[in-house]
């Protein structure tokens, strides 16, 4: 090696070991090495002496360090920086994948989609580093990395530390800061003050080639390509391109006006004008002479929200004119999206800050994911990898979603991206809440915990910790210091609902008003709350000393309550207020039972029978008995969720149970005889006669909630999965205990870090088959029974849910991706797993349920499946969303004087 790289490898010996160089530019050199603390692949970027010399060290880290800050799915971020024996060096992610300029040049254009997709991600990461304050300088196709199909801006810290220094030191080595032919016309000038602007005209002038092979200008010297810049005008795209929509043409001529004041205001403008059909460059030069504030950004594109009948209502109130916020007229419309996008009518949603976006989980191929609607857009889109995803909460700066996963917390950019895991273990009900200074606080452990965790991830604190109540739809107070919470003393809080504050610090809290399923503080100093009718009420609220001041107001009616706890409201920082309306309503249409062959021809079982399940499947769930003469479901009715027993094929439907809460989630016993389920108000396993005689028995009776349950086939065991665990066990786990002995739970599968769920014991009662996500997805694994450390054998491999073993032991049966398959499996002399092969499709109109953990079918010994489908003359009842804009003078009417 040369002298250079052996010196700096002895300077960084006692923090990394370099590997090789990967690339030397005009300002660094780039090596691979291994981080020795976190055992880690890095690239350390370590800057040429004479830069070094001219930035000197205390400049070089005090202005990378502002860099470190910067926390965006599309920006590479900075692990370390440092100066060691006149090195200057800081480290990122060793990214695997390749630079966009290297994709340019074997390629020369890119497809238009995929060239849109990257400038946005860019864009995302730009907006956010503005928003921060940092400006970048140096946007060039070398400068962004793809990784997985993903753009990553790189160099954020060198650009700052450079510009900071001298101009005339850096003229003397003959070095500048800027590409020319990605160079704004004001950088070129070399003018001092460099603004967003810089940078917006410079991702124009990379999307520009990645479109048509080359960048705006050209020339055989950096002189004659800057004389350009600064005094010819572009060409159009579409004259070298016939397939560029004209909407991008206009976007990217916009991005690389001369003056900056006829760009984009913000890079977000830039990456909504791609995506914008209808946008002409005429149209936004009219708009970006200045940039917007939010709430011009905010009525200027709330239009698409309507996407229908609001055009009318908004030329009516004029809300394109300038006017202040006390002249803003108070307008409602329904959200019109096509049935595809509409959100989930039993899922709660959140509004940004800002009232610019909506996110709600909505359909998607694989199950529910979170799905994002912008104001500035008529459609909306689901975000990758939130399958499963639900309770969306935005952070206080409207650019990240907090969602629960699995039993994960994790957050995700409003650019979309990749997601980022926060914590490993939480409960899936809705009302976690992200506070102002940047902490997340959540629930786990069945909502008998609530932690706080910083959003940039990291260790988690214990906030309050309970053995007999429960929280629920955690909210912000101003000042970081205490929430608002809902506490309810029975599982599921069915009854007992309350709204309490909680401080952060000690745990401590003060009860606010009975009988509330949800609370929410609003900027104008008051806490609207939602009853389990539907009523909403405000009243005034002192965040200092945690009290209500007056009476409560009744200021909304109707509002959609979920189950009795989950109203579905929320209210943006700015006052937009969106709602479901509806109290009562039918949330599934009615279903019957059907037969699927193992070639999926379908036979309907009883046509005469007919069925709305609250949950279809979901917690109700139906199990044949062995010898397949009787079905026993869960059934919702008017008074109530229950157990029944339906005589097969076409014969009497009698009910089991008569609690006073859902039961849920039947299984036969071994003998046919009785039946178990689960009491979901007060988590227990209940045990039945299957012909209604005699009274419920207790067989367990835990301080967990506990979702799936079944017995051994010799009756010596219970196995049950739980759903949160005082004992910090993670959010799913399986467990079990013997019958008739000590009733100590044993732990089966119960890895903190992971959700294991779907349990289903072998006939034989030596193997349990169950769903875990401890590969980032759920997959189905075996292992043996009781003794589980024994071995585990995977048997899907493109990820799969809610298994269940046939009748004869031989095989396994899943489901991926809405595709029924079948493993075939030999337990004796040893357990190997077989060919997979997919049996049939499940069709849309039939419940799979894939981010459940309980089957949604069942197999007759046979081999036939007993599956639920909707039957399409009965359609769910279409309730939309409702927005209110300004509705917070609405509020202060109605609240004056008090």
């Amino acid at each position: 090696m040369p002298a250079t790289p052996e010196a700096l490898a002895i300077a960084l010996a006692d923090k990394y070991r370099l590997e090789w160089e990967i690339g030397a530019g005009g300002m660094a050199t780039v090596y691979v090495a291994q981080d020795l603390k976190h055992d880690r692949r890095v690239a350390v970027k370590v800057l040429r002496p004479e830069l070094a010399a001219v930035i000197g060290a205390e400049r070089f880290l005090a202005e990378i360090k502002t860099t470190a800050h910067l926390q965006n799915p599309h920006i590479l971020p900075l692990f370390d920086s440092g100066a060691a024996d006149g090195f200057l060096y800081y480290v990122m992610p060793y990214v695997e994948g390749e630079s966009l300029r290297h994709r340019l040049d074997r390629e020369k254009q890119l497809p238009i989609a995929e060239a849109v997709r990257i400038a946005t991600e860019v864009a995302g990461a730009l907006d956010h580093a503005h928003r921060h304050k940092v400006i970048h300088r140096d946007i060039k196709p070398e400068n962004i990395l793809l990784h997985d199909g993903a753009a990553l801006v790189a160099d954020f810290g060198i650009a700052l530390a450079v510009t900071s220094s001298s101009s005339t030191r850096m003229t003397e080595t003959g070095m500048s800061l800027g590409t020319p032919h990605y160079m704004s016309p004001e950088q070129a000038m070399g003018e001092r003050e460099i603004g967003p602007q810089s940078d917006i005209y410079a991702l124009g002038a990379v999307t520009y080639e990645m479109l048509v092979g080359e960048p705006p200008f050209t020339g055989p010297t950096a002189q004659a390509i800057v004389a350009k810049v600064v005094t010819e005008d572009p060409r159009p795209l579409i004259p070298k391109r016939h397939t560029i929509p004209p909407h991008i043409d206009a976007a990217v001529l916009t991005a690389i006006q001369k003056l900056p004041a006829d760009r984009f205001a913000t890079a977000a403008e830039f990456a909504s004008a791609l995506a914008n059909r209808s946008y002409t460059s005429t149209g936004v030069t009219n708009t970006v002479a200045r940039p917007l504030t939010r709430r011009e950004i905010a009525r200027r594109s709330v239009l698409p929200f309507a996407a229908g009948a609001l055009l009318v209502a908004a030329a009516a109130a004029g809300w394109t004119g300038m006017k202040t916020a006390a002249e803003e007229p108070v307008t409602r419309f329904a959200l019109e999206l096509p049935a595809a996008q509409q959100p989930l009518v039993t899922r709660a949603f959140a509004i940004s800050p800002d009232g610019r976006y909506l996110a709600y989980p909505g359909p998607g191929p694989d199950g529910s994911q979170i799905w994002l609607k912008s104001r500035d857009r008529f459609d909306a889109h689901p975000l990758a990898g939130t399958i499963g995803g639900g309770g969306p909460v935005f952070s206080p700066d409207g650019d990240w979603i907090a969602f629960a996963q699995g039993a994960q917390l994790k957050k995700i950019s409003v650019l979309g991206g990749s997601s980022t895991t926060l914590a490993d273990s939480m409960s899936l009900s809705v009302g976690a809440a992200w506070l102002d200074d940047n902490s997340i606080v959540y629930m786990v452990n069945g909502n008998r915990e609530v932690r706080r965790v910083a959003a940039t991830g990291g260790p988690f604190t214990t906030v309050w910790k309970s053995t007999t109540l429960l929280a629920y739809h955690l909210s912000p107070l101003p000042g970081s210091r205490d929430i608002l919470f809902v506490q309810c003393t029975s599982t599921g809080c069915v009854t007992g609902q309350d709204l309490w504050t909680m401080n952060l610090g000690t745990g401590e809290g003060r009860e606010l008003q009975k009988g509330v399923a949800s609370g929410i503080y609003l900027r104008t100093g008051h806490i609207l709350y939602v009853r389990r009718d539907g009523g909403a009420f405000a009243v005034r609220f002192d965040p200092k000393k945690l009290e209500l001041r007056g009476s409560p107001i009744a200021v909304l009616d109707s509002v959609a309550v979920v189950s009795g706890n989950v109203p579905l409201l929320d209210v943006s920082a700015e006052g937009t207020l969106v709602l479901r309306s509806g109290t009562g309503f039918s949330t599934q249409p009615l279903h019957e039972m059907v037969w699927f062959d193992q070639d999926g021809k379908v036979t309907p079982i009883d046509t005469s029978w007919q069925f709305r399940n609250t949950a279809a499947g979901d917690n109700a769930g139906w199990r044949l008995s062995r010898d397949g003469k009787r079905l026993v479901i869960g059934l919702a009715t008017s008074t109530g969720d229950d157990i029944w027993v339906k005589q097969m094929p076409r014969g009497a439907l009698s009910r089991l149970t008569l609690e006073s809460g859902p039961e849920i989630r039947p299984r036969w016993t071994p003998d046919g005889q009785s039946v178990l389920y689960g009491d979901f108000v007060n988590g227990s396993v209940m045990r039945r006669r299957a012909d209604g005689t005699g009274t419920a028995q207790t067989l367990l009776d835990r301080p967990e909630a506990i979702f799936e349950f079944q017995y051994t086939p010799d009756s010596a065991w219970l196995v049950y999965r739980t759903g949160g665990t005082v004992a910090q066990i993670g959010a799913r786990d399986i467990f079990a205990v013997r019958v008739g002995g000590d009733t100590t739970p044993v732990p089966i599968v119960a890895d903190p870090k992971f959700d294991e769920a779907g349990v289903d014991v072998s006939p034989d009662g030596k193997w349990i088959v169950y769903e875990s996500n401890e590969t980032g997805r759920k997959e189905v694994y075996v292992r043996p029974f009781p003794n589980a450390d024994a071995g585990k054998w995977q048997i899907s491999t493109a990820g799969g849910t809610s298994p269940l073993w046939a009748k004869n032991g031989r095989e396994i049966y899943f489901i991926e991706r809405r595709q029924m398959r079948a493993a075939t499996v030999t337990t004796t002399p040893t357990f190997d797993v077989g060919t997979t092969r997919t049996l049939f499709a499940i069709p849309a109109d039939v419940y799979s349920a894939e981010t459940d953990n309980y089957a949604p079918f069942d197999v007759a010994a046979d081999g036939r499946f007993i599956m639920a489908r909707r039957l399409q003359t009965v359609a769910a009842p279409n309730v939309p969303l409702l927005f209110v804009l300004n509705w917070f003078e609405e509020l202060k009417a109605k609240m004056k004087g008090r």
